[in-house]
């Protein structure tokens, strides 16, 4: 048995056998090189935890969360226990260096849950089909559906600890939340589905309150947004170069994403390339573009090199075109490069946060009688006017001038 010391937990015990394979396995140990929180460390210098600690930490609450269960009665065969436990382990496997950032720059049209699946079934071939079951509860296509939600739904083992995580490594500690209370208020429906029991109401609305605040105060911060832009038009600005035919420095992954028109995730070649892209990848390469000849691209690179990002203006309306226009001739002017360049050092953007999501899988709160209802026939805080609302900001975002 492996035993890791979590910063956040205590001891996490993994077994031998085959959920140390999976953590052994150089598709899981890429995830080392892969910050969690991305572009949030120029915020909070201490957030410097990985997707390989967060997939360790929500395996350890999934594996709470069936301690719990089996105390209530809900008989599982311990393959189904292991097997979704391997799914949690490897459901973040998919994600690209600086974790959501640069999905759409290299795979707009590619999901990393897409990805993660592929990833899965290739450790599973290696594994001579071991992991069947794994991608059956992934795919939600085992019978108990509950398994999968208890992967992927609007209260997941993967929030709850990613919320507590970024919270702990942040230093925003209004992000904490009672993840221990939340699981032991778990129950299996009638009908299949993972509901919270009556009391966790709670508990339940504290989580969604905190999640709303982390995403406004770490995930959406203007500095992380600022700092995603710069990084993107970077990638944005590399790329198209190297479609022209310029060669830039880059590593062999870095390269062919930067070069290749297209991907086809079923090629096996963009599989290759992308389990060798991380974080190191992409600031080795931003080191050497701040001396590159064209001016945007070292401009952009020595931004985010050098933590001189974007300036931001937040506003509660659309921004306005004319806003737009007059930072471009001002950066056109300092700068003395083209109108058509400054369009990469002024950018705008709309972000939003749902507090709730009621088009997808409810919350189901298991009453005394029996019966489930949807957290949003029961909480006043999700209930009525807020129920699906959206926080929305438009930003504003230019290359600063001194």
């Amino acid at each position: 048995m492996t035993v890791i010391n979590d910063p956040i937990y205590g001891f996490i015990s993994i077994p031998r056998g085959l959920l140390r394979q999976i953590i052994a396995h150089p598709y899981f140990q890429r995830l080392e090189r892969i910050r969690q929180l991305g572009t949030s460390t120029f915020v909070y210098p201490s957030a410097q935890h990985t997707r390989r600690s967060h997939s360790i930490g929500a395996y350890h609450l999934c594996k709470e969360a069936f301690r719990t269960l089996a105390e209530k009665g809900e008989f599982l065969f311990d393959s189904e226990v292991e097997q979704t436990e391997a799914a949690i382990l490897m459901h973040d496997l998919g994600h690209a260096p600086y974790s959501h950032v640069l999905e759409s720059v290299f795979t707009p049209n590619i999901s990393h849950e897409d990805i993660s699946l592929l990833l899965m079934q290739r450790i599973n071939e290696d594994l001579r089909g071991e992991l069947n079951m794994a991608v059956s509860v992934f795919k939600d296509e085992h019978p108990k559906r509950w398994l999968h939600e208890l992967l992927s739904s609007q209260l997941d083992v993967d929030r709850l600890d990613y919320l507590r995580r970024d919270s702990f490594h942040t230093g925003v500690h209004e992000g904490n939340i009672g993840t221990e209370r939340i699981i032991k208020m778990l129950a299996v429906s009638e009908d299949g589905h993972l509901v919270v029991n009556h009391k966790g109401l709670y508990s339940v609305e504290n989580y969604l309150m905190t999640r709303r605040l982390m995403y406004w105060q770490v995930y959406l911060h203007k500095t992380t947004v600022a700092a995603e832009e710069v990084l993107r038009g970077a990638l944005r600005r590399a790329r198209m170069l190297a479609l022209q035919g310029e060669n830039l420095f880059a590593s062999p992954s870095l390269r062919y994403f930067l070069e290749k028109q297209e991907f086809d995730k079923d090629d096996p070649e963009f599989i290759d390339h992308y389990i060798l892209l991380d974080d190191s990848d992409i600031l080795t390469a931003l080191k050497v573009w701040q001396s590159h000849k064209d001016r945007v691209l070292a401009i952009l690179s020595s931004d985010f090199i050098n933590r001189r990002l974007f300036k931001a203006n937040v506003y509660d309306v659309p921004v306005l075109d004319e806003d737009v226009e007059h930072y471009r001739r001002d950066i056109q002017h300092h700068l003395g490069i083209t109108y058509e360049e400054t369009e990469w050092l002024v950018r705008k953007r709309t972000v939003s946060s749902r507090l709730y999501n009621e088009t997808g899988e409810a919350i189901g709160i298991l009453q005394q009688d029996g019966t489930v209802k949807p957290l949003s026939e029961i909480s006043h805080i999700v209930q009525g006017d807020t129920v699906g609302l959206k926080d929305i900001k438009h930003y504003l975002f230019h290359q600063r001038l001194s």
